[in-house]
C-alpha cells in the first residue's frame, strides 16, 4: 500500500499563527549560495524562515530541488523567489514542490493577478496540470491534490519600484496575494537613489507600504540587514523580515578571520624573514 502524504503548512499559515496577539514577527535569512549543504545548515539555525533565491543567485531547477530536499524535515518555512514573474517558471517551481513563492518586481494589480493565476489550476488560473509527474503531489500520493492545490501554496509579491509603491493598495486588494515584501535596494534605485536604502525617502516609501498592508489586513515584510533598520520596520508594522544572507555571513566572517590573523607583509617580502615554523 503506497504512503499517503500531507503537504506542509504554508508561509500564510505561519504568518497567521505567529503574528497574532500572542505571537511575533517572523525572522529569516537568504540562501543564495545554491548549496544544499549550506541550505541545511541554515535550516537548523533556529530562524523562522528561509528564502532560496533564484533571481540574483546561481540557482536552477535541479539546485532548488536539492535544497528543498535538504531542508525538508526542519522546523522552518521555506520560500523561493523565481527570477521573474513568469507562468511557465512558476509552474515548474510548483511542480518541484515549492509551496511558498516570492514573486519579484510586481508593479501593478494586473501583474499581481498574473502571479496568482500562475499558481491556480483552471478555471481559477492557468497552471498546467502535471501532478501525476510532479513532486508537488508526491506523484499522486497527496490525496485530492488537484482540488486542494491552491490551499498548499502561498503567494507573496515584491514591492520594489516607485510604480509598485503607487499601486500598493490595488496590489494588496488582489485576491490570492497573501502578503507583500518590500525590497529597499531596487526601490532606492527606482527612486533615483541607487545604493541608498537608508535614505529617508526610501524608508518613507517602505513605511507607507507597511501602513497600507496593515490597513488592508494583509502581512507585509521587508529586507533589512541593518539591525537598527530592521527593528524600526518591525515597529512600523512589518510582520516578517529577512535579516541576513548565507553568502554575506560567509564573506564577512572570512574577512574577519583574515583581519585577525593575516598581517600585511612589509615592503620587500615576508614579515618574519621566512622563519615561521610549519603549522602542525
Amino acid at each position: 500500500m503506497p504512503l499517503r502524504v500531507e503537504p506542509d503548512a504554508t508561509f500564510r499559515d505561519a504568518l497567521r499563527n505567529q503574528t497574532g496577539a500572542a505571537g511575533r514577527p517572523l525572522a529569516g535569512m537568504w540562501v543564495c549560495s545554491g548549496s544544499p549543504l549550506v541550505a541545511e545548515l541554515c535550516a537548523g539555525a533556529g530562524l523562522d524562515w528561509l528564502l532560496i533565491d533564484a533571481e540574483h543567485s546561481p540557482n536552477g531547477l535541479e539546485s532548488i530541488l536539492a535544497q528543498l530536499q535538504a531542508v525538508n524535515g526542519y522546523p522552518v518555512q521555506v520560500m523561493v523567489r523565481p527570477p521573474v514573474n513568469d507562468t511557465v517558471l512558476i509552474k515548474q517551481y510548483l511542480d518541484l514542490g515549492v509551496q511558498n513563492l516570492l514573486v519579484p518586481m510586481v508593479n501593478s494589480a494586473a501583474e499581481a493577478e498574473a502571479a496568482v493565476a500562475a499558481t491556480r489550476y483552471p478555471p481559477h488560473g492557468v497552471r498546467g496540470v502535471g501532478s501525476a509527474l510532479a513532486r508537488a503531489a508526491r506523484w499522486n500520493r497527496v490525496p485530492d491534490y488537484l482540488a486542494r492545490a491552491s490551499e498548499t501554496v502561498s503567494v507573496t509579491v515584491q514591492i520594489e519600484s516607485a510604480a509598485a509603491v503607487e499601486a500598493v493598495d490595488e496590489i494588496l486588494a488582489v485576491d490570492g496575494v497573501d502578503a507583500i515584501f518590500l525590497g529597499p535596494s531596487d526601490l532606492a534605485a527606482s527612486l533615483g537613489l541607487l545604493g541608498q536604502q537608508e535614505h529617508p525617502q526610501v524608508r518613507a516609501a517602505v513605511e507607507h507600504c507597511l501602513a497600507a498592508a496593515t490597513a488592508a489586513g494583509k502581512p507585509a515584510g521587508v529586507n533589512a540587514f541593518n539591525p537598527e533598520t530592521a527593528r524600526a520596520y518591525l515597529a512600523a508594522g512589518a510582520k516578517f523580515v529577512l535579516v541576513g544572507a548565507d553568502v554575506a555571513l560567509l564573506a564577512r566572517g572570512s574577512e574577519a578571520l583574515a583581519a585577525e590573523y593575516v598581517r600585511p607583509a612589509p615592503a620587500g617580502g615576508s614579515n618574519d624573514g621566512g622563519k615561521s615554523p610549519a603549522s602542525y
